[in-house]
């Protein structure tokens, strides 16, 4: 894939008014140096998988440091027919943060995403849960609890692995991710 070509033409779009802004989606810290490196507009966004079972530390502090705002795909670990995991509602860490503060383990993940300055982007039909979404502006996770959260043992639900094939450009899994698993 020509990805200088591709965000070529994604700056011609907003130069041209088509667009108020261009990112990116799942891109590593070397695929943003790389398009940092050609681009006249920065990336505005780099939407990715992040959720407190894949925290994104290090990709958070160069999107932050780069002035690029991350956004947080699969906060609840997206359980689904073909990739995700329950890992995250699951997490006993989690549950038990959840229930001293009177609240859900999804509403534990979404607070530890905002409180990390990301955007978060939830996906659900159903009312009440919405509901419980936006309950998560009127209290905070204490030093401990973030401690803990930053604790825990880190992998992606998606892996990659469908995004592979030998006719490239993503040949194997290493090559998506750029090594940051």
């Amino acid at each position: 894939m020509d990805f200088n070509s591709v965000w070529a033409a994604m700056e011609e779009c907003q130069r041209l008014n088509l667009t108020k802004s261009i990112g990116v989606s799942n891109f590593s810290c070397k695929k943003l140096t790389d398009i940092l490196a050609i681009a006249n507009i920065p990336p505005a966004v780099n939407q990715v998988e992040m959720n407190p079972m894949w925290q994104q530390k290090k990709l958070r502090e160069f999107c932050r440091a780069n002035g690029i705002f991350l956004t947080a795909y699969s906060p609840l670990g997206a359980n689904g027919t073909f990739w995700g995991s329950d890992r995250v509602l699951e997490c006993e860490v989690l549950k038990e943060i959840a229930k001293a503060k009177g609240k859900t383990a999804a509403q534990v993940s979404l607070r530890w995403i905002y409180e990390q300055g990301v955007g978060v982007i939830v996906k659900s039909f159903n009312g009440e849960r919405m509901k419980q979404n936006l309950g998560i502006f009127d209290w905070s996770l204490d030093e401990d609890e973030l401690k803990k959260i930053d604790e825990l043992p880190q992998s992606r639900a998606v892996t990659g692995v469908a995004y592979t094939s030998k006719y490239g450009p993503f040949r194997t899994v290493e090559d998506i991710w750029d090594g940051e698993m």
